[in-house]
This record gives structure tokens, C-alpha cells and sequence, in this order.
């Protein structure tokens, strides 16, 4: 079976998500951060070297990368569901937005998360770089969300729930962001579903949980 070492308040959430939208058995073991450092805690270094979440485990493997995960999980478990079918372009576009979600989308978020923590907000790499930055990308995606539903197309899939979590952060790391009504949307529809709903409850307290 699979085991989630699920840390509060993290991408971890999304895997939960996934396994729900599947309908798949699997078990949590909790971890909570550190409430000065925010860090994760040093036991979930005997789980991955790198001591970060999300990580699965699952019989002799052990997983770790939000996206690698969500290739492990269809792969293994999906049986065709919440994927688009191989050499469609409907197939590109969801390898496309797995991957920009982590490698594109919230590098400018967690700068900008960074510098506010420390106390830099107002930095110069602030605003000639993070603002434009996320300016930049989360226009992007407004105007992707206005082509479709979801980010693939008409019919929900598992990049759906890969993108959720920088949209989500958007909204606590930069709240003075201009509205976007697709990307609201596209929220709403979220945490509508009943998949996400029980992995909230399964999850535990998880602050990003509401829309722009």
C-alpha cells in the first residue's frame, strides 16, 4: 500500500488529492514543520536524503518530487484515468503543464516567499525581477484558462491537480496580484470536488485552501 509522509501545509496535499480522485487505498504518516523555521522535520530524512515532502512510499520503492510521484502513481495505478491518451497533443500539453507547474510557476513564488521572510520585500531583485516575474507567469496562465476549462482541455486531469498548488500559493505569497477571473475559476471548481474536499480531511489543516 501506498504511504504518504504527508507534511501540514505543503505540496503533499496535492498527492492526497490524486490518490482520492482515483479511488486508491493508501495510508498517511504526518509530519509538522517547525514553527520558527518553517522547515520540515529531520525524521523525514530516514524516509528521502533530502528530508523534504512530498515523498511516497510504496512496498520496496521510495518516491520523492511532486511530479515524479504523479507519473508514479498513473503509471502504476491510473489505468488510463485523468490522462490523455499517448501521442495526442491533448498528451503534450498535460506533460507540458506536470512539469512547468514546479520548473516554472513557483521559483518566482518561493523567492518571493523567501525575501518577505527575511525581511527583503523591498529589495531591488524584488521589484526588477520576482514582481515581473510572477506578473509574467500568472498572466500567462490567465490567458490558458481562458482557452479552456482545464489546462489540458474540456476533461480534468491529474496536471489539473499539479497546477493547483501554485495557484493556491499565488493568493497567500501575493495577494496585491490583480485579479484573474479564469484563474478564480479554476479554483472554485477545485475545491468543489469532492476528491479534493476528502483529501482535506484526510490531510489535515492546509492553509492554502481557498481562492485568489
Amino acid at each position: 500500500m501506498i504511504v504518504v509522509h504527508h507534511l501540514n501545509n505543503s505540496r503533499s496535499q496535492r498527492v492526497l488529492w490524486l490518490l482520492e480522485e482515483l479511488g486508491i487505498e493508501y495510508e498517511i504518516k504526518r509530519y509538522e514543520r517547525d514553527t520558527e523555521t518553517m522547515l520540515a522535520p529531520t525524521s523525514l530524512l530516514n524516509v528521502h536524503p533530502l528530508g523534504k515532502s512530498p515523498v511516497i512510499t510504496d512496498a520496496e520503492e521510495t518516491i520523492a518530487e511532486s511530479g515524479a510521484i504523479i507519473e508514479y502513481i498513473m503509471d502504476r495505478y491510473g489505468k488510463g484515468r485523468l490522462i490523455p491518451a499517448p501521442g495526442t497533443p491533448e498528451r503534450l500539453r498535460y506533460t507540458y503543464w506536470l512539469h512547468y507547474a514546479e520548473g516554472s510557476a513557483m521559483p518566482p513564488l518561493l523567492l518571493r516567499l523567501i525575501f518577505e521572510r527575511f525581511g527583503i520585500g523591498d529589495s531591488k531583485a524584488m521589484d526588477a525581477f520576482i514582481a515581473p516575474q510572477i506578473k509574467l507567469h500568472f498572466d500567462y496562465i490567465e490567458g490558458e484558462l481562458h482557452k479552456s476549462t482545464w489546462f489540458v482541455g474540456e476533461e480534468f486531469t491529474a496536471a489539473d491537480i499539479q497546477m493547483s498548488f501554485p495557484l493556491e500559493l499565488l493568493g497567500i505569497v501575493a495577494p496585491d496580484v490583480e485579479s484573474r477571473p479564469k484563474l478564480e475559476e479554476f479554483l472554485a471548481r477545485i475545491h468543489a470536488r469532492p476528491a479534493y474536499k476528502r483529501a482535506l480531511e484526510r490531510g489535515g489543516k492546509y492553509d492554502f485552501a481557498k481562492s485568489i
